[in-house]
């Protein structure tokens, strides 16, 4: 599984504004132009470090 997989995003309008979410739980910032927040999710998805990898002390 890539880490792309474990953040999948969408975008929420409420009013006038849309908003970027994450199913990790991020939320971006409410935006008036979809464009920036379709951006916000595409930077969040790509910009997430990857989970720790268990360590074999961990099994």
């Amino acid at each position: 599984m890539t880490d792309q997989d474990e953040h999948r995003t969408t975008t929420v309008e409420k009013g006038p504004f849309c908003t970027a979410h994450c199913t990790c739980g991020w939320r971006g910032p409410a935006r008036r132009a979809r464009s920036q927040a379709r951006t916000d999710a595409q930077t969040h998805t790509y910009n997430t470090p990857p989970p720790p990898t268990p360590s074999p002390s961990d099994a």
